[in-house]
C-alpha cells in the first residue's frame, strides 16, 4: 500500500510539472499538485483518466492542421481578393468607393460579430460542423454575388454570408488543433495560418485568370466551388476526446417551460423557521423570475463570467487595437509608397510581396523558435506589436528605398508574430472550458473597435491628408498597448516566479517528511 501511495506521489508530481510547463503563465502550487494526486488515485473516473492523458502533441493532429490549412487557403484568403474581383463590378453597376467600403466594413462586422454566437456553437455542436457551416455560408454569398444586379446584393451576399461563415470557421478550426497540442501548439497553428498565406500568393493569380479568359460571373462562381473545397479538410477535424455534453439546447427548453412548474415545485418547499427567530425575521423561498433564468443561461451560454477578469479586458481590447491598426495599415501602404514614398507601382508590388512573404515564412519558423525558448505566448505578441510600432514611426520618418525594404520585411515578420499569437494569448489565459466563449468575446470587441477606432483613423487620413501622419497614429494606438500590456506582464512574470519558488522550496522541505510517513 505504501508503494502505490508512493507512486501517486510521483505521477501526481509529474502531472504538475507538464502542466506547469505547458502553462507558464499559472504558477505551479502544492494545492494545485495535490489536486493533481487525487486525480491520479484508482478511485478516479473514467472521464477524469481521460481528461489527465497528455496530449498527443503530433500524430492525427498533423493532419487536422493539414486540413485547417487546406480550409484557410480556399476560404480564408478570399478577403484578399474583394479588390479584384468585385470592384469593376461595382463600377459597371454605378457604384462609388463608398460602396466598395460601406460592403467590406458590414463583412468585417459580420464576421467579428458572429462570435456572439460562436461559443454557444462550439459547445453545442462540434467544431467540424461549425467549420462546415462556414464554408456552406461562404460558398453560398459567393454564388449570390455571381447573379448579383444591384449593389445591395453584394452586401447580403458577401457582406452577411461570407463574412459570417469566416467568423464561425477561425475559432471552429482553432478549437480543433488546439486540442491536440501543448508544447507544439505554436508551430501548429503557424502552419495552418500559413495555408491562408499561401492562398493570398496563389489566389489572386487564378481570380487574374479566370476574369480575363470567363467574365466575372463565371469566376465567381469558380472561387464559390473552390471554398466548398473547405469542406474535405472539415471531414478530418476529428475531435481528440468525445466532447463534453453541454446544456444549450436544455437552455432553450428550460426557457420556454411554464412557470408553472416552478410555482409547483416550490411550493412543495418547506421552511423549518427556529422557536427563538421571530416571523419578521423569516425569508421565503427565493424563486427565479424568466428574466433571471434567461440571464443565468446567457451568461453560462457565452462564458460571460470572463467579463469579471480585468486582465481578459486588457488582452481582448490591446489585440482588438492591434487588428484594427493592422487593417488600416494594409489599406494605406499601397498609397503610401506611391504618393509620399514616390515608388513606381512595380516597386509597390514588391514592396507589398516582401510583407506577404516575410509574414509566411515566419509563420513556419518563429513558433519553432518561440516553442523551444519556452516564451509565453502573451509575451510574442508583445514582442510584435513593438516591432510593427518601430516600423510605422520608420517608414513614417525616412522614405529611402532601402529603409522602405528593410521595414517591409520587419512589417511582415512582426504581423506573423501578432498573427499566429492572437487565439493562442487566449487559449494561455482562459481555461479550455471558456476557451470557446473567450474567443467570441475576442472576436465581438474588434468589431466594436474597427467601426470606431477603424473610423477614427479613416478621418485622420482624409482630414489631415497626408499618409505620414496615419503611419503615426497608428503608431501612437500600438505604443499605448505596449505601455499598457508591459507593467502587467512583468508584475504577473515576478509573482509566478515568487509563488514557483515558494511551491518548490515547500515541497522540497515536506517531500522527505512524505517518503518517511510512507515507508512507516
Amino acid at each position: 500500500m505504501a508503494l502505490i501511495q508512493l507512486n501517486l506521489l510521483i505521477r501526481g508530481w509529474r502531472n504538475g510539472h507538464a502542466v506547469w510547463r505547458n502553462r507558464p503563465d499559472e504558477p505551479f502550487t502544492s494545492s494545485k499538485m495535490s489536486s493533481l494526486i487525487s486525480s491520479s488515485s484508482p478511485e478516479s473516473t473514467d472521464m477524469d483518466v481521460q481528461m489527465s492523458r497528455v496530449v498527443p502533441d503530433g500524430g492525427y493532429g498533423w493532419i487536422v492542421v493539414a486540413a485547417v490549412a487546406l480550409i484557410n487557403m480556399t476560404n480564408q484568403s478570399i478577403l484578399s481578393v474583394f479588390g479584384q474581383l468585385f470592384v469593376g463590378e461595382l463600377q459597371q453597376m454605378q457604384g462609388d468607393s463608398f460602396t466598395a467600403a460601406l460592403i467590406t466594413n458590414l463583412n468585417s462586422l459580420a464576421l467579428n460579430f458572429s462570435g456572439l454566437f460562436i461559443g454557444p456553437a462550439i459547445k453545442s455542436f462540434k467544431p467540424r460542423n461549425v467549420a462546415t457551416t462556414g464554408c456552406v455560408l461562404v460558398s453560398l454569398g459567393l454564388a449570390l454575388c455571381a447573379f448579383a444586379t444591384e449593389s445591395w446584393h453584394f452586401i447580403v451576399g458577401y457582406s452577411f454570408f461570407v463574412g459570417f461563415g469566416l467568423g464561425l470557421i477561425s475559432p471552429s478550426t482553432f478549437m480543433a488543433i488546439n486540442s491536440y497540442f501543448s508544447s507544439k501548439r505554436g508551430r501548429a497553428v503557424g502552419v495552418s495560418l500559413a495555408g491562408a498565406g499561401l492562398g493570398q500568393v496563389l489566389i489572386p493569380h487564378l481570380v487574374r485568370y479566370l476574369l480575363e479568359n470567363h467574365g466575372f460571373r463565371y469566376a465567381v462562381l469558380a472561387m464559390s466551388t473552390l471554398s466548398l473545397t473547405g469542406l474535405f479538410g472539415a471531414a478530418f477535424l476529428k475531435p481528440l476526446n468525445p466532447p463534453a455534453k453541454h446544456n444549450n439546447r436544455r437552455h432553450i427548453r428550460l426557457l420556454a417551460e411554464a412557470d408553472g412548474e416552478k410555482t409547483q415545485s416550490t411550493a412543495l418547499q418547506v421552511v423549518i423557521v427556529p422557536s427563538n427567530q421571530s416571523k419578521s425575521e423569516t425569508s421565503p423561498p427565493k424563486t427565479d423570475t424568466l428574466c433571471s433564468r434567461m440571464g443565468q443561461r446567457l451568461v453560462q451560454a457565452m462564458d460571460l463570467e470572463l467579463l469579471k477578469d480585468l486582465v481578459f479586458w486588457s488582452i481582448i481590447v490591446g489585440m482588438a487595437l492591434v487588428y484594427t491598426a493592422t487593417i488600416n495599415f494594409t489599406m494605406i501602404f499601397p498609397g503610401f509608397l506611391g504618393q509620399s514614398a514616390g515608388l513606381n507601382s512595380q516597386m509597390v508590388a514588391f514592396c507589398m510581396s516582401l510583407v506577404a512573404g516575410a509574414d509566411i515564412v515566419c509563420r513556419l519558423l518563429l513558433p519553432i523558435i518561440t516553442d523551444q525558448l519556452r516564451i509565453p505566448y502573451r509575451v510574442v505578441f508583445l514582442i510584435g506589436i513593438a516591432g510593427l510600432f518601430v516600423a510605422r514611426c520608420v517608414l513614417a520618418q525616412y522614405q529611402a528605398l532601402p529603409v522602405i525594404i528593410s521595414m517591409s520585411v520587419l512589417t511582415g515578420m512582426m504581423k506573423s508574430a501578432t498573427v499566429i499569437n492572437n487565439n493562442l494569448t487566449i487559449s494561455a489565459h482562459c481555461r479550455s472550458e471558456k476557451l470557446a466563449g473567450g474567443l467570441g468575446l475576442s472576436m465581438m470587441s474588434k468589431g466594436v473597435i474597427v467601426i470606431t477606432v477603424g473610423q477614427l483613423l479613416g478621418w485622420v487620413r482624409d482630414y489631415a491628408d497626408s499618409y505620414v501622419i496615419c503611419l503615426y497614429v497608428q503608431g501612437a494606438i500600438l505604443l499605448l498597448v505596449v505601455l499598457v500590456w508591459t507593467p502587467e506582464i512583468f508584475y504577473r512574470h515576478r509573482r509566478q516566479r515568487r509563488a514557483t519558488t515558494k511551491s518548490m522550496e515547500t515541497q522540497s522541505v515536506d517531500a522527505p517528511e512524505e517518503v518517511t510517513k510512507l515507508n512507516s
